[in-house]
């Protein structure tokens, strides 16, 4: 099993035509990713890496059944394209754009409350069910099928403890990078509910950073209702208050938004947390192990 990419996923790629959006399409359909569909308004009737070009998502969606978006659109205008993906009810929306612009986002989270869609990102290298979909950024080459769910604000560590699972024979579920940014669309605690509700799932390693309360709420549902192992890394511990520190959202105000701070509630609430980044494979093999 897995969460919300997989065999059936039939990607639509918003931005297909651009350098990134067309390198991405090429490196996820070699993975296996089934993608039927491109967007980008005034190009439509043409052809991207093998892929049909649509003007409209609703279009591609009417076209093509196409099932999940991912977004490589300049930032101005990627909030829009979410919303246009939202409209065209694509159940999975992936944003992996930088730098969109923070109340563009309030205006999408407004948007989607109530709704059943499920929208990842923005500033987030994307969703991979391994062996079966990779959408996003992800290099598919250090990820293995296995049981152990990641969810991560930070691709590059994500990577990294991945490389360190899938070198130790851990296999993953699904990993989730839900991005960096102070206004996301899927929270650590809406990402958590998905692994907890998965029967393919048994642990769960949560890669947190310091800035924003994410990783109190994610403390209150793992101790409240998680029934599955989390292993729990925070980024930042060094970094000092009031500086941004990579993400737009890694920035300390106040004692809430410290390393400290969250790993303390993260503890107490029954996770095993992992102080350094070079560890994380081995600890999350200890407690599948012991699981």
């Amino acid at each position: 099993m897995s969460i919300l990419v997989g065999p059936r996923t039939r990607l639509l790629v918003q931005g297909i035509t651009g350098k990134e959006g067309s390198f991405q399409t090429r490196r996820c359909i070699e993975y296996g990713t089934k993608v039927v569909a491109g967007v980008t308004p005034g190009r439509g009737g043409e052809e991207a890496e093998g892929v049909p070009v649509f003007d409209t998502v609703a279009e591609a969606v009417a076209k093509t059944d196409a099932n999940c978006a991912l977004i490589f659109v300049p930032a101005p205008f990627a909030a829009d394209a979410v919303l246009e993906a939202a409209y065209a009810e694509m159940p999975v929306i992936i944003c992996i754009t930088e730098g969109v612009p923070t109340m563009d986002m309030v205006r999408v989270r407004r948007f989607l409350k109530g709704s059943d869609l499920t929208v990842i990102g923005p500033n987030c290298p994307g969703v991979i069910t391994p062996g079966e979909a990779r959408v996003g950024i992800m290099p598919g080459n250090v990820f293995s099928k296995g049981k152990v769910g990641v969810i991560s604000r930070s691709g590059t560590l994500v990577y990294e403890a991945v490389a360190q699972l899938t070198e130790r024979g851990v296999g993953q579920s699904t990993c989730v990078g839900v991005g960096g940014d102070p206004v996301i669309g899927t929270t650590q605690v809406e990402a958590l509910r998905m692994f907890n509700e998965d029967p393919g799932t048994e642990a769960v390693v949560l890669i947190g950073e310091i800035g924003g309360v994410a990783e109190q709420q994610s403390s209150d549902y793992i101790a409240s209702e998680m029934k599955k192992p989390v292993v729990a890394f925070i980024a930042g511990a060094t970094a000092p208050p009031g500086r941004r520190m990579g993400h737009a959202g890694a920035i300390i105000v106040g004692a809430a938004g410290t390393a400290s701070a969250k790993k303390e509630a993260l503890r107490a609430a029954g996770a095993t947390i992992v102080d350094s980044p070079a560890e994380i494979g081995a600890v999350t093999a200890q407690v599948v192990g012991g699981s």
